[in-house]
């Protein structure tokens, strides 16, 4: 059904105005940001479809949607360069806006937004990627890289490249970060043996290890908060 057919208080723009974001689902928030649909299909339909399981040919809800990149946007039916630049613009400035946050305060001072900020960068990836925060001495973020991908063992992560980055930074601490693409965010020895590896490593350059955060789709552990550091 096209939007000028429903209701004025369910059209998506309006009920936001009218109730605020919080009232509305991921896809009408979605149909606000595409504005319009495509021949025989309406906005609402197209925002349901990209949100829609990756069997189903979307991208698995909006973490999915905000890893994907142009060229996955381009194979998309109706997701014409406007609108691909709209998503684009959107996943970039939330980035943005969470990396502010934490260059302003200690980190520690807001957990969940590291969280939420790896979950953008990390959580929705096909492959496994390392990723380290490189912190000043008041624990706000310089930056962060990601450093390596595949598989991560302690044969697969190199100490001394994490260790000679530190040093270029000038960092104090880091945070430590990978994803699970499998969707669990259970810390395995594998794991566990990285992060004292690196500890060790980082130890010898008076540079701390505050927290190693695995995350995933909707999921996220952090390895300080459950004691394993």
């Amino acid at each position: 059904m096209p939007l000028k057919d429903l209701p004025r208080d369910a059209r998506p723009r309006e009920k936001l105005l009218a109730r605020g974001p919080a009232a509305l689902a991921d896809a009408e928030l979605l149909a606000i940001v595409l504005r319009t649909g495509i021949a025989g299909k309406s906005v609402l339909q197209l925002a349901q479809e990209l949100l829609d399981p990756p069997t189903d040919g979307g991208f698995g809800g909006v973490a999915g949607l905000l890893q994907a990149r142009n060229a996955d946007l381009a194979r998309i039916k109706g997701l014409g360069p406007a609108k691909r630049a709209q998503l684009l613009a959107v996943l970039e400035l939330a980035q943005r806006a969470l990396a502010q946050r934490l260059r302003e305060r200690d980190l520690f001072d807001s957990p969940q937004a590291v969280k939420h900020y790896l979950q953008l960068h990390l959580a929705a990836k096909g492959h496994e990627v390392f990723a380290v925060l490189f912190l000043d001495s008041q624990h706000r973020l310089i930056t962060m890289e990601e450093m390596f991908r595949g598989t991560l063992t302690q044969t697969s992560v190199y100490p001394r490249e994490v260790v000679l980055h530190a040093l270029r930074h000038q960092a104090a601490a880091v945070v430590l970060a990978h994803n699970h693409p499998s969707g669990t965010v259970q810390a395995s020895p594998a794991d566990l043996a990285l992060t004292q590896t690196l500890r060790s490593a980082l130890a010898l350059v008076d540079v701390r290890v505050l927290d190693h955060i695995i995350v995933a789709p909707g999921a996220s552990l952090s390895m300080a908060e459950q004691g394993l550091l």
